[in-house]
């Protein structure tokens, strides 16, 4: 389901997320603060499954729901790798 996120919708959610602010942006979607996995974009920390279960409804219409899809290694961190964006495991920068 979210392998087919591409780049630019995942870059359409962080300038939401950059817009609405951290709270706001998780509280507007139904999301939590990442426990494991945060996305890195120049220079600023992102709860990487928000990200992408937002990212999917600008791409397809009807952003994801948290319970929709599950994060992690194997799922959001790997499709945010191979869209060429880091991922970290650490929090403690944010």
């Amino acid at each position: 389901m979210i392998k087919s996120v591409n780049r630019e919708s995942i870059l359409m959610a962080i300038s939401e997320y950059d817009k609405r602010g951290q709270s706001e942006f998780l509280k507007h979607h139904g999301y939590q603060k990442a426990r494991s996995y945060i996305l890195v974009h120049e220079g600023r920390y992102y709860d990487s499954k928000a990200i992408v279960g937002v990212a999917y409804g600008y791409q397809f219409g009807t952003p994801l729901r948290s319970d929709e899809f599950s994060g992690g290694a194997k799922t959001v961190a790997a499709l945010l790798n191979s869209l060429g964006f880091e991922v970290t495991t650490t929090m403690n920068s944010r």
